[in-house]
C-alpha cells in the first residue's frame, strides 16, 4: 500500500496528516512545534501518525509539506546579510521605494520606516545599460564588475541579487553577472532578477529579487536539514514544498525561488477548504483558519481561491503570486493584556505560541491568551491534540483574573467573554479586507472554519457576518496538512510585454503565450515532473492606455484562435474594472505582462462518506457540561464527533470534541453531519 504525509508547520502545533492513497482511510497526529528546528517537530508529528496506524516510515512515498520558514525569516528580520548589484545610477533603489505610509495621518508621526533588506552599504553598481526594448546601450564592464564584487567579498555577504534597469527586456548582462559571482564568489547564492521576476518597475523587481535572496539561505539550509532527517529517520519519500500559490516544488526549485513560499502555510489551508466545501456541495465560501499564533482568511469563488499578484509580509509587499490570503494576529496562543495608559482591554498580536504557550498549558505560562478565555468559559474539554496537553484550569482562570481586576469587570467570565468578543472583532476586520473591500457581500458566502482553534470561533464569526452555513471540515485541526497532499507541482513563466490590444493580433498574443508555456514545461521536466498531463492557466495585466495600474485577468488560450480572440482580453477587463469600480472608460485597452501557470494533476483524497442516521446524536453524546454564554451559564451536551452519523442534527449550546479540535454552537443555532462528514452550522428557524 502507498502511504503519503501532509505537513503543516505552525507558530504553536505542526500538524501531520498520514494518508493510504488507495483506502482513504487517514490517521492525525498533532505535536507542539519546534522553533528552534522545526523539523525536529515535523519528523515527530510523521512517527506519531505512522505508530497510529501501526505502519514502518519506510512505507511512506511523498511528503509534502507547508512552511513558514520563509515567513518567519521576514518577519523577525533573521534573514541573510544580502549584495545587492544595480546598474550604475540606481543605488538607492530600495531607499526610494514607493511613496507610501500605512494608516491614517498619524502613520506619518509615529510609522517607523521599515529598513531595506540590502543595505545602502552592501549595494554596488556595476556600468552598462538597456534600454526598454531590450536594445544595449551600455555593454556590461566586466573589468569594472569584478573590481566592484570584490569589495562585496570583504563585507562578507551571505548572497547577492543582481537587479539591472530593463532586464526584464533583455537579461544577457543579469546572466554574465550570475556567471562572473560564481567565479569570484563560488560559495555564494545568486539570484538575478530576469529571473525572479522577469517584469518591469524596476523597484518592485529589486524588492522580490532582495527578499529572494534575503530568506534564500535559510529555506536552504531548512530544506537540506529537513531531508537529512527525515532520511535518518526512516522515511525514503519524495520531498515537495508547498508555494504560496498553492502549487508544490521540488526541493531544488523551492531553494532556487524561496520567495515563492512566504505564504506556503497558509495556502494548504485554503486548498482543504475548497476540498471540503465542495464535498458539502459548497463553491462560493470564506475561509477562516484559526490556529495558535494567527488567522488567515480567505475568499472563494465557484471552488476557486483568488489570486493576487502580490503577497503583503510584514511592512513588505512583494511582487509574488500567492492564494490571495489575509493574515492578522488572532490565535489561541494569542495574549490578552491591558495597557497601562488606556486601561482599555487589547488581545494580540503578541502571542505565547509553543514554548511558553497559554497558561491551560501548564508549560510556563502565566499571561491570559484567547485559549485560556476559551477554557474560562467551558468551551475547551481537558485535554487537547489528542492528550498531548492537559488543561490546567486553575491557572487558566488565575491569568483571565489578573485581567478583570485591571479592567473592573465584575466577573472572571465577563473578562474572558471580553477576550472572545475583542478577537473575533479583528478576525471580521480581516475578512471584510478580503470580501467587503472587494466588493463581496460575506451574506453571499459560506463560511469554512478550520484549524485548532477556528471551530472554536467559527459560529460566533458567521453570526457577526451572516455567513451561512458555517461549515466545519472533518479533521479542521489538520486541513492544511489535507491540502498539502491535495495539491500538485506548479511552475509559473511571466514576460513584460507591454502592448496595445489594437495593436497586435490574436496570433501574436498566442505565440507569446505558447512560449511562456515551454518555459514552464521545460523547468518542471527539469524537476522530474511528468509533463505529459499538464494543464494551464492564462493571464494578462491589462490596463487602460494610460493608466497607472492593471488588473488581473484570466485569458482563455482557445478563444484567441477566432476571428476575433483579442476581444476576450478586453472584455474581461471591463468586467473587472465595472465590478471594482462602478465606471468604464473609452480609452484603449493595454497588456502590460503575460503569465502562464502550468500544473500536474491533483492528487485528490479519497471521501469516506459517513453512516447514515436518524437524525438523533444521542449515540454520540458524552455528558452535560456547563458553558458560559451571552453573560449566564447554560448547560451544553458534549458529543463525541466520531460518532456522530450523517443526518444527525446537534442542537446548541453544545460542543463536539474530537482529537485536533473543538467546536462550538451557540444556543439557537444547530449542526447537521453531513455525509462528507463536514459539520453545517446554521441558525435554527423559528
Amino acid at each position: 500500500m502507498t502511504y503519503q504525509v501532509g505537513v503543516d508547520v505552525g507558530g504553536t502545533f505542526t500538524d501531520v496528516l498520514l494518508i493510504n492513497v488507495e483506502t482513504g482511510a487517514t490517521w492525525r497526529s498533532k505535536v507542539p512545534s519546534t522553533p528552534e528546528d522545526q523539523s525536529i517537530g515535523v519528523l515527530r508529528g510523521i512517527e506519531k501518525a505512522c505508530a497510529e496506524a501501526e505502519v514502518d516510515l519506510s512505507a511512506v512515498s511523498h511528503v509534502r509539506h507547508g512552511t513558514t520558514v520563509a515567513t518567519n525569516a521576514v518577519l523577525e528580520g533573521k534573514g541573510a546579510k544580502v549584495g545587492l548589484i544595480t546598474t550604475q545610477g540606481f543605488r538607492q533603489v530600495l531607499q526610494i521605494a514607493r511613496s507610501f505610509v500605512p494608516g491614517g495621518l498619524a502613520g506619518w508621526i509615529i510609522w517607523p520606516k521599515p529598513e531595506p533588506l540590502a543595505a545602502l552599504e552592501n549595494t554596488i553598481e556595476v556600468r552598462e545599460r538597456v534600454d526598454t526594448d531590450g536594445g544595449v546601450v551600455i555593454e556590461l564592464d566586466e573589468d569594472d564588475a569584478r573590481a566592484q564584487i570584490a569589495k562585496l567579498r570583504g563585507r562578507g555577504v551571505h548572497t547577492v541579487c543582481v537587479s539591472l534597469i530593463n532586464s526584464f527586456a533583455n537579461d544577457a548582462h543579469e546572466r554574465r553577472l550570475a556567471e562572473i559571482l560564481h567565479e569570484e564568489l563560488p560559495d555564494v547564492p545568486v539570484s538575478i532578477s530576469s529571473r525572479v521576476l522577469p517584469e518591469m518597475r524596476e523597484y518592485e523587481r529589486t524588492l522580490t529579487t532582495v527578499a529572494n535572496g534575503y530568506v534564500r539561505v535559510q529555506v536552504g539550509e531548512y530544506i537540506r536539514n529537513l531531508e537529512a532527517k527525515i532520511a535518518a529517520g526512516g522515511v525514503d519519500a519524495e520531498l515537495a514544498l508547498l508555494r504560496s500559490d498553492g502549487g508544490l516544488a521540488a526541493p531544488g526549485a523551492a531553494g532556487e525561488r524561496p520567495v515563492a513560499l512566504l505564504m506556503s502555510g497558509p495556502a494548504g489551508g485554503v486548498t482543504g477548504a475548497t476540498w471540503a466545501a465542495r464535498a458539502a456541495g459548497v463553491g462560493d465560501f470564506l475561509t477562516f483558519d484559526m490556529g495558535g499564533t494567527s488567522t488567515d482568511v480567505a475568499l472563494v469563488q465557484n471552488s476557486k481561491p483568488q489570486i493576487a499578484k502580490d503577497t503583503k509580509v510584514g511592512d513588505l509587499s512583494i511582487r509574488v503570486s500567492s492564494i490571495d490570503v489575509r493574515t492578522v494576529g488572532a490565535g489561541g496562543g494569542s495574549i490578552a493584556h491591558v495597557p497601562e495608559l488606556t486601561r482599555a482591554l487589547r488581545v494580540g498580536p503578541q502571542s505565547a505560541g509553543a514554548v511558553p504557550g497559554p497558561a491551560a498549558y501548564a508549560m510556563g505560562g502565566t499571561e491570559a491568551t484567547v485559549t485560556d478565555a476559551n477554557v474560562v468559559l467551558g468551551y475547551l474539554p481537558d485535554e487537547l491534540a489528542g492528550g498531548e496537553i492537559h488543561m490546567d484550569v486553575d491557572a487558566a482562570r488565575t491569568a483571565v483574573g489578573s485581567l478583570q481586576e485591571a479592567t473592573g469587570l465584575p466577573t472572571v467570565e465577563a473578562a474572558a467573554s471580553g477576550i472572545i468578543d475583542i478577537v473575533n472583532e479583528n478576525i471580521l476586520g480581516a475578512i471584510r479586507l478580503v470580501s467587503v473591500q472587494k466588493g463581496y457581500d460575506p451574506r453571499d458566502f459560506a463560511l469554512v472554519a478550520f484549524g485548532g482553534a477556528g471551530p472554536l470561533h467559527g459560529n460566533a464569526i458567521g453570526r457577526l457576518l451572516g455567513s451561512w452555513p458555517v461549515i466545519i471540515p472533518p479533521s479542521p485541526g489538520v486541513l492544511n496538512a489535507y491540502g498539502d497532499i491535495m495539491t500538485s507541482h506548479r511552475e509559473e513563466a511571466a514576460r513584460t510585454i507591454l502592448r496595445e490590444v489594437t495593436g497586435m493580433t490574436s496570433a501574436e498574443l498566442a505565440d507569446e503565450l505558447d512560449q511562456l508555456a515551454a518555459t514552464t514545461r521545460e523547468r518542471l521536466g527539469r524537476d522530474g515532473v511528468d509533463t505529459s498531463d499538464l494543464t494551464y492557466t492564462y493571464r494578462a495585466d491589462v490596463r487602460y492606455h494610460g493608466q497607472g495600474f492593471e488588473l488581473t485577468v484570466d485569458i482563455d488560450r482557445g478563444a484567441l484562435d477566432g476571428a476575433d480572440g483579442l476581444s476576450v482580453v478586453a472584455d474581461a477587463f471591463d468586467a473587472e474594472h465595472e465590478r471594482l469600480f462602478s465606471f468604464l472608460l473609452d480609452s484603449g485597452h493595454e497588456i502590460v505582462s503575460l503569465t502562464v501557470v502550468a500544473a500536474s494533476p491533483v492528487s485528490e483524497v479519497p471521501l469516506i462518506e459517513r453512516e447514515p442516521g436518524t437524525s438523533d446524536p444521542s449515540k454520540a453524546r458524552i455528558r452535560t457540561t456547563r458553558i458560559w454564554v451571552d453573560d449566564a451559564y447554560h448547560d451544553a451536551d458534549l458529543y463525541d464527533r466520531e460518532l456522530l452519523r450523517a443526518g444527525d442534527v446537534v442542537t446548541g449550546p453544545a460542543i463536539v470534541v474530537e482529537m485536533d479540535s473543538t467546536a462550538l454552537i451557540l444556543p439557537g443555532h444547530a449542526a447537521t453531519v453531513h455525509s462528507s462528514g463536514a459539520l453545517l452550522i446554521e441558525p435554527v428557524k423559528e
